[in-house]
């Protein structure tokens, strides 16, 4: 209100002394309402807490902080070009206001079946530890085995950017009783055959992924001997556990598992919540809560829950089936880290070109026998 009375010009007053009298006494009077006005406004910012001014001040001052970052690790078959795991990344990013990218691993979706998971882990590390984008924090959201693979760059990736928030949808944590669903009847016969062959071998293990985390109950000790991914994820091995990646994993803000009602391709579905079979059966399932590696602590798991950090969260749908609403309530509000940015317009995907020799072995026969078919996982509902 105050800025709207201006001071008259008095270059019309020399005209005429009546007029200019008047003219100046208007300007008297205005000048008086003027400094009346701006007396009003200081004695009543006087009342305002100085914090609060402050507070004001810099909202309307300081442009809006951007949302952290977040990275996306999709799931078996898959691929970040595909157009499930693309439209996924672009409404969060729009409902979020942060950036997201997802990375890719080699091929992708060769890669995701062929490649240990732990060297698929290396290559996710150095590729977050390259991104500038990423150096003061950002987020994880992981689909199904992609879960795994984020974890273990929070766990095993030493000088990476800190991880704030991970998002794990249908992810195995505790490991899984049955291969993952591979979408290609030929390539299950042969995945079967390598499961025969004993999971647990050193060939298996280099040659097929979920090897890496599937946990027959009835056969732990092979388990602990020869997985060479999750026990070392999980901390399962006594005398060998690290307080390091325990420390890691702790030091998450949030922690949200989210698990598929209709999931049969996790067995059990209950691993999204870290549920899992007694060692020595397969009945019943125990809750996370009353498994060994909540009790005992080994990575942490317990001292978030303590802390009421981890969100247990029940979706319907069958595997990686989610709805928009969904993913709306709760996914993108653990992407909001900070004030909220401009709306980014594209997908950014990092990815490198190198994904090993059997990658391109499986890759050149399934083009001999016509089925080199990506096998999308996600699929986004209305």
């Amino acid at each position: 209100m105050c800025s709207s009375w201006l001071m008259p010009s008095r270059a019309r007053e020399t005209q005429d002394s009546t007029v200019g009298n008047l003219k100046f006494t208007r300007w008297n009077q205005n000048l008086a309402i003027y400094l009346n006005c701006c007396k009003t406004l200081v004695a009543s910012m006087a009342n305002v807490p100085l914090l609060s001014f402050f507070i004001f001040s810099t909202l309307i001052l300081i442009p809006a902080m951007h949302s952290l970052p977040f990275v996306v690790f999709h799931g078996i078959g898959d691929k970040c070009k595909n157009r499930g795991v693309k439209n996924f990344v672009t409404l969060l990013s729009k409902w979020s206001g942060s950036q997201g990218y997802c990375i890719e691993i080699g091929d992708g979706s060769g890669t995701s079946w062929t490649m240990p998971l732990l060297d698929q882990t290396a290559v996710a590390c150095e590729k977050v530890k390259k991104m500038s984008e990423l150096s003061k924090g950002y987020n994880i959201v992981g689909l199904s085995q992609g879960t795994l693979i984020g974890r273990g760059v929070v766990e095993f990736c030493d000088g990476g950017p800190p991880v704030k928030n991970f998002i794990s949808l249908a992810g195995p944590h505790a490991g899984t009783a049955s291969i993952p669903f591979c979408g290609v009847q030929l390539i299950c016969m042969f995945l079967d055959l390598l499961m025969e062959l004993e999971i647990y071998s050193n060939y298996v293990q280099e040659h097929l992924a979920p090897s890496g985390y599937i946990k027959i109950p009835t056969d732990i000790k092979c388990y602990l001997k020869g997985c060479k991914f999750l026990p070392k994820l999980n901390n399962e091995i006594n005398g060998m556990r690290n307080s390091t990646y325990k420390e890691r994993f702790a030091s998450l803000q949030n922690l949200v598992l989210i698990m598929f009602e209709q999931d049969a391709v996790l067995i059990p579905k209950e691993t999204s919540w870290f549920g899992y079979y007694p060692d020595g059966a397969f009945d019943p399932v125990l809750p996370a809560r009353e498994t060994k590696l909540y009790i005992e602590d080994w990575i942490g798991l317990k001292t978030l829950d303590d802390a009421g950090k981890v969100k247990f969260v029940k979706v319907s749908g069958g595997h990686l089936k989610i709805s928009q609403k969904d993913m709306k309530e709760y996914i993108a509000p653990y992407l909001k880290d900070q004030a909220s940015a401009s709306t980014p317009t594209q997908v950014k995907i990092e990815e490198n070109s190198y994904y090993g020799w059997f990658s391109s072995i499986r890759s050149f026969f399934m083009d001999q026998v016509g089925l080199n078919e990506d096998s999308p996982s996600l699929q986004i509902v209305d």
